[in-house]
């Protein structure tokens, strides 16, 4: 997929308008699943992008997917994931999303003591299950989305062990699984093997242990010069130490992990189109017709996402902040360097495959925008952009 394949979307369908390219998740996850050991496992972790589409395609290229509500669940299974390949790990639900989840037979991950001790009164052992461990590893490139260290909700901190057995010896569940996540953009893959190492003693208090989840955070590059996780490094590193600890135990498991943005992230572009250029007397800003309702990234975590101008690709470098049409602080990018941008023209922001749409909104009454599949070489609509109704749809007027 090319610019001038962005900028026949943009005419087709319109801006704003998220793309997505087939190929660039296809060669990701190739990435991934040479990298490793045919037994690993790779589970799509589907808040990155949920549009049923994304989700049919990553189950044919032979992944499973990981799930954080019930409705990602039954997603999952619409997209022809069956019960084996779904992993459901939510955190701070009540024992009816558990139960529900149940009934579809899907793997259930419970990341809380409350849970587990009303699981395991209930159930005992008629279920196999997961737990989430907090390992206490600080690990990720941004504070908000470190989720391993001592002040995370997720996870049982694995200073509660003696908790957690006193409550699988009591109630007899039956735990198959333990799963840990420290956080996303890790570039030191010594961070994965570290938790490995702590999940090999933890498996001496679980004897029915099959498998082992170590999430993900597999870092991928928004900027020129940015590193991507070594993969490959890590198979390595990571077959290495499962070999001997099976050697010395005579102990055998499954590993799993649970690539999101790792799959998604640069298979997703953003086109907007240039609404005004506006200069103050120490500013030029590029105001264009999107906003953080539809990508809240860079408000929310720093993001950065390499923005071009697609009409004007060989125009003179010009330095502009570039901004949204929301009623509040809504800055994509400070003193970027851009080709001259003119009012009308389509830019375009890189990387926007991951928790773009998916953490869009309706702010400011704003309608959300279309998404693009482009696959085999063609564009295909897999979302309609929003109409005014659509703001209205579940609204019950009374006066």
């Amino acid at each position: 997929m090319n610019n001038q394949d962005l900028l026949k979307i943009a005419e087709e369908y319109g801006t704003p308008v998220y793309v997505y390219n087939t190929e660039k998740i296809q060669e990701q996850y190739k990435k991934l699943s040479s990298s490793f050991d045919e037994k690993t496992r790779f589970f799509y972790a589907a808040k990155a992008l949920t549009n049923i589409n994304i989700l049919k395609y990553v189950q044919t290229l032979g992944a499973n997917v990981d799930c954080v509500s019930i409705n990602e669940v039954k997603l999952g299974l619409k997209a022809g994931f069956t019960p084996d390949r779904i992993l459901f790990t939510p955190n701070c639900v009540d024992i009816t999303e558990i139960e529900e989840a149940m009934k579809l037979g899907v793997h259930v991950n419970i990341d809380n003591i409350s849970i587990l001790e009303q699981f395991g009164n209930k159930y005992g052992d008629s279920y196999p299950i997961f737990i989430r461990i907090n390992p206490h590893i600080f690990a990720g490139g941004n504070y908000k989305i470190s989720t391993g260290h001592i002040d995370s909700k997720f996870g049982i901190s694995i200073h509660q062990l003696r908790h957690i057995i006193r409550i699988v010896k009591t109630t007899g569940v039956r735990v198959e699984g333990l799963h840990m996540h420290t956080g996303s953009e890790i570039k030191d893959i010594d961070v994965f093997i570290q938790g490995l190492e702590i999940m090999f003693q933890l498996i001496e208090d679980f004897p029915n242990i099959k498998y082992i989840d170590m999430g993900s955070g597999f870092k991928v590059p928004y900027q020129d010069g940015e590193m991507e996780t070594d993969v490959k490094a890590l198979g390595k590193k990571v077959l290495k130490a499962v070999n001997q600890f099976k050697k010395e135990t005579g102990k055998d498991f499954e590993l799993w992990f649970e690539p999101g943005k790792y799959l998604v992230s640069d298979c997703g572009t953003f086109l907007v189109r240039a609404n005004v250029i506006k200069q103050t007397t120490a500013t030029v800003f590029v105001g264009v017709n999107t906003g953080f309702n539809h990508l809240i990234r860079p408000m929310f975590y720093d993001s950065y996402h390499k923005i071009e101008n697609l009409t004007n690709a060989k125009g003179k470098e010009r330095i502009y902040t570039v901004v949204g049409n929301i009623c509040e602080t809504d800055t994509f990018a400070w003193d970027r360097k851009i080709n001259e941008v003119r009012e009308g023209d389509i830019l375009v922001f890189r990387n926007a495959g991951a928790y773009g749409f998916e953490m869009s909104s309706n702010f400011n009454s704003r309608l959300k925008p279309a998404e693009v599949m482009f696959h085999e070489g063609k564009a295909h609509l897999i979302r309609q952009r929003e109409v005014f109704e659509d703001l209205l749809k579940n609204q019950i007027e009374v006066l």
